[in-house]
């Protein structure tokens, strides 16, 4: 049976569209989304004069209104006003999947809470992209984005998601790509890879994957390798003796309040992981933590 496209792309309510753009290869884009673009009476993006190239690659005339992170929430009460007034809008990003690490959930929110439909209209998307040419076969995996700017409160994050299980996924700017190498080689225990995805999609596209600890020493062998914007996969933590990455992710924190026996016993109980494991675990870590035999 062959499928028929329908012949508007519109609902019947008038509706925000969160419409996903190439990241760089103008083919990604999806012939729902080119629909939807020549059809709203609005495209509200990012950066006007970037997606005016996209616009006019495809000979699309919809006018376009700036949301960016400096105005959004005036931004946002614009387009509330449009779809009061009956017309459809569709949300854009300069690249990839608007609302995720790029400006538009709080629009997406006021939008929702004003009584409007918000439509996602699926496509690129960088971390995704990345996550599915790693080969980190973790079968989890936690999306952060980009971690702070300052190298303390950077490593501070890092250090809370050591026990989280499953693949991590950060973006980050040329510009700081290798401070957040380092850091994360410093941070992360021994035995973990890093993927390492850089200008997805475009002519220089580099994916490479090492063990994290090599990382600093490959990024700093080509000045090539720090152009563009990166996707970073960590894989997640190697399981300790017997004990998964998030039993001692819990361990750790009944540990601050409780005696090692009880935290063993609640923790055992929690996530399943054995009992005397936890327990040999424990002991482990109060010793290192306090200099001590680590006893009760």
């Amino acid at each position: 049976m062959q499928l028929a496209l329908p012949e508007s792309p519109l609902a019947a309510m008038p509706s925000l569209y969160v419409v996903a753009t190439p990241l760089g290869n103008l083919h990604d884009i999806s012939f729902r989304a080119l629909a939807l673009l020549k059809t709203v009476g609005t495209v509200a993006a990012e950066d006007t004069r970037h997606s005016q190239r996209l616009l006019d690659a495809f000979g699309i005339r919809t006018k376009l209104l700036a949301l960016h992170e400096h105005n959004e929430q005036s931004a946002a009460g614009q387009l509330i006003k449009l779809l009061e007034a009956g017309e459809h809008v569709a949300l854009i990003t300069d690249a990839g999947t608007p609302a995720v690490s790029d400006p538009g959930a709080r629009a997406v929110a006021r939008v929702q809470e004003a009584g409007f439909p918000v439509v996602p209209v699926p496509g690129a998307c960088a971390a995704i992209a990345a996550l599915s040419a790693s080969g980190l076969a973790d079968g989890a995996f936690h999306f952060h984005g980009f971690l702070p700017t300052r190298s303390a409160a950077r490593r501070a994050q890092l250090e809370a998601m050591q026990g989280i299980p499953g693949t991590l996924v950060f973006y980050e700017a040329p510009h700081r790509i290798a401070e957040c190498l380092a850091d994360l080689a410093q941070v992360f225990t021994e035995g973990r890879q890093i993927v390492v995805a850089r200008e997805l999609t475009k002519m220089f596209e580099q994916i490479a994957r090492m063990p994290l600890a090599e990382a600093p020493a490959w990024l700093a062998a080509d000045p090539n390798r720090s152009r563009g914007e990166f996707v970073l996969l960590v894989s997640a933590a190697p399981p300790t003796e017997g004990v998964s990455a998030e039993a001692e992710r819990v361990l750790k924190l009944l540990l601050n309040e409780l005696p090692i026996k009880k935290a063993a016993r609640m923790a055992a109980e929690i996530t399943g992981a054995p009992k005397n494991a936890l327990y040999e675990l424990g002991l482990a870590l109060r010793k290192a933590d306090e200099g001590g035999d680590g006893d009760d």
